[in-house]
């Protein structure tokens, strides 16, 4: 029993005392998936303005009807 207790702890304590990996690795980027965000943006941008502009619209057009 005693044997395994110093065997276990010997495997825990080799774990901290490994050396760390250098954390300056180079990140790369994916240019296609840089522009399909980008150009996904411009969609939702897009059906967001179309989607103001009709509410704004009909806004108007209802306001108009119930005053006149």
């Amino acid at each position: 029993m005693k044997n395994l207790n110093t065997a276990l702890r010997s495997k825990l304590i080799a774990k901290y005392l490994e050396k760390d990996t250098p954390k300056n690795q180079p990140k790369s980027t994916n240019i296609n998936v840089l522009l399909n965000r980008v150009k996904t943006n411009q969609k939702n941008e897009s059906y967001k303005k179309i989607f103001f502009s009709a509410a704004a619209s009909s806004a108007l057009v209802l306001f108009g009807i119930i005053i006149f």
